[in-house]
């Protein structure tokens, strides 16, 4: 009886692998990854308890805080000031096509309405309102896409698997419970494919906890497909910092361009899938008071451009205050970057990775025939582009249409500039034959 059990089961996990291994995006799927790759823009929001303290999201574990103290932090939070039209107003007058909001983040506090914990804002809050209900109305009201951040961690919950973070929260049992808390995740992520309309993607974060454990499996091709089942155009990301695995629909880069690691978090392969790369505003992900190192306007449109140079999406980050206002600096930024895409907005929406490649100097995004140019640095008059096998039938200013004069040779084109550029990206659009 053993045998025939073990027999099966060993049949049935042949089975499961050859499923994930032959994920199939349906229609629906497939449409939404190319409208995501046509948005380019997202602004990331890490919200949750830790916004009191001030002091980052991973206080918890940094500080090793007791996770039934930790909880207490509940109890005072009320976002008086929270206002989704607000936020949703001024991520719009940005020129970000979409949001991703923190459901769940490694705390374990829920920022939604959940039956399946009293641990949530309305429940343990003297807040009671479901803020993810409020963004998600003023989302479908303004015409921004919703995206959902789920963490895999938890450093409250007794039956989550201790992993090398959170193991200092005073929580008893560092098996915890798998079966239970696998339920508990796929139950929420039900919720809130359900209890909120149209969800663009789910964004998850937290495989790497178990980094030193590499036999520990996740069961992630089941919730994959309870996503894609709920939701078929909802499509899954997940920042492990690993190649894309089976039934996943966006490749995330985390605090770097793809094909860069400066940060030491993504040496992965670029795969063909969309392409995100996650960036924060100024040093953190969550609310730090001290932190005022804000990146400018020209770093972060530049950092934007580069993304799309990549054909990549930036997803930037803001933390938003305890009392559920958008810190000023950050406001300023976003408006900053939406007079910018007010002007240069068709040159990143909708295009791909031009066929001239990044470069020290920038590089170009394409739609069509039309490919643009974008210079960021160069010191000097002259720019060449290898555009063998390319035609260019005219060359001209972005901005205000002025003529750009070229020569051609049997390698590509040399752009005559009428002067040295400048300006944060100062874009030449070319028409090709």
């Amino acid at each position: 009886m053993r045998i025939r059990l073990l027999l099966l089961l060993l049949m049935c996990g042949l089975m499961f692998s050859v499923k994930a291994q032959t994920y199939q995006p349906t229609a629906e799927n497939l449409k939404a990854r190319q409208e995501f790759r046509d948005k380019k823009f997202g602004i990331f929001l890490h919200w949750g308890l830790y916004a009191m303290l001030a002091t980052g999201e991973w206080t918890m574990t940094n500080k090793n805080l007791n996770y039934k103290e930790y909880a207490k932090l509940a109890g005072g939070f009320f976002p008086s000031k929270f206002d989704a039209a607000r936020w949703v107003s001024a991520i719009k007058a940005s020129g970000a096509k979409y949001i991703t909001f923190t459901t769940r983040h490694h705390e374990g506090f829920s920022m939604f309405d959940t039956q399946y914990s009293d641990y949530n804002i309305v429940d343990a809050t003297p807040f009671k309102r479901d803020v993810l209900k409020e963004l998600a109305d003023e989302c479908r009201k303004q015409g921004i896409g919703l995206h959902l951040y789920y963490s895999h961690i938890d450093w409250y919950r007794e039956d989550a698997v201790w992993g090398r973070t959170g193991r200092g929260t005073g929580r008893p049992n560092p098996k915890g419970n798998w079966r239970s808390y696998y339920t508990f995740m796929n139950n929420q992520l039900t919720e809130l494919l359900t209890h909120y309309g149209p969800i663009g993607a789910i964004w998850f974060d937290g495989v790497w906890d178990q980094d030193q454990n590499p036999g520990f499996d996740w069961e992630l091709d089941e919730q994959y497909a309870l996503i894609h089942r709920l939701q078929p155009s909802c499509l899954v990301a997940n920042n492990h910092h690993l190649t894309p695995f089976p039934g996943e629909d966006i490749q995330i880069f985390e605090r770097d361009l793809p094909g860069e690691n400066k940060a030491g978090l993504s040496g992965q392969d670029i795969s063909s899938l969309p392409l995100e790369t996650c960036q924060t505003m100024n040093g953190m992900w969550g609310y730090k008071i001290t932190d005022q190192n804000y990146k400018s306007a020209k770093d972060l449109i530049q950092y934007l451009v580069g993304a799309a140079v990549k054909d990549a999406n930036l997803l930037l980050n803001i933390g938003p205050q305890p009392d559920g206002e958008l810190p000023e600096v950050a406001l300023q930024r976003l408006a900053e970057i939406g007079e910018w895409m007010k002007v240069y907005g068709e040159t990143i929406y909708g295009t791909r990775g031009g066929c001239v490649g990044p470069h020290p100097w920038g590089g170009t995004t394409q739609k069509g025939n039309k490919l643009y140019v974008h210079i960021l640095n160069l010191q000097d008059k002259a720019l060449f582009l290898p555009l063998t096998g390319k035609k260019v039938k005219k060359a001209f200013y972005f901005v205000n249409g002025t003529p750009v004069k070229y020569e051609k040779n049997r390698v590509g084109y040399t752009l005559l500039l009428d002067k040295i550029p400048t300006d944060i990206d100062t874009v030449i659009a070319l028409e090709l034959e």
